[in-house]
């Protein structure tokens, strides 16, 4: 049996990103906001020239010594997880993984209203893969749309009225 004090909790997804502004402007229309301008822990902000990330936070990254960066730590509500912005000066980077890919390959927003939220985040340019789908037997309706560097995020709507009921002992 584990140990109960070393279990986990929430802290954050990063997510690198080749402009910090137009990505932080991106997540603000999905709701997002700043929570801390920079990480501090790594020595980053959003000044606009890159800081030097510290030569043992850029080992424990698997970033090169040299690794410079700006960020921040946005919210969506008051909970955990947050994202971190974080845009990198190394060379190398490439496009974020797709659905069929191996690996963290998108993050999940739920909506209450997604046929409005398309359409709002459509008529700021947001670009999705396809309009709204109803999955199987109704039970949600789902879209995907894709943020400045390529990150995956699916929204969701939940029909739990729709959901089979959890079977019970007997």
């Amino acid at each position: 049996m584990s140990d109960p004090s070393s279990q986990f909790v929430w802290g954050h997804i990063n997510i690198n990103v080749r402009g910090l502004e137009r990505s932080i402007e991106f997540y603000e229309q999905l709701g997002f906001e700043i929570f801390i301008p920079g990480i501090p822990y790594l020595g980053l902000t959003l000044d606009a020239d890159a800081a030097a990330i510290p030569a043992d936070g850029a080992l424990a990254l698997g970033l090169p010594p040299e690794a410079r960066g700006r960020a921040c730590i946005m919210q969506l509500g008051s909970g955990f997880p947050k994202i971190d912005l974080t845009e990198l000066a190394v060379s190398g980077q490439k496009r974020p993984l797709a659905n069929g890919d191996l690996g963290l390959v998108r993050l999940c927003l739920a909506s209450r209203d997604l046929e409005s939220d398309y359409e709002r985040l459509r008529d700021l340019g947001v670009e999705f893969l396809s309009a709204p789908q109803r999955a199987k037997d109704g039970l949600a309706d789902i879209v995907t749309c894709v943020d400045p560097d390529g990150t995956l995020i699916e929204l969701l709507q939940i029909h739990l009225e729709k959901w089979p009921r959890p079977l019970t002992g007997e």
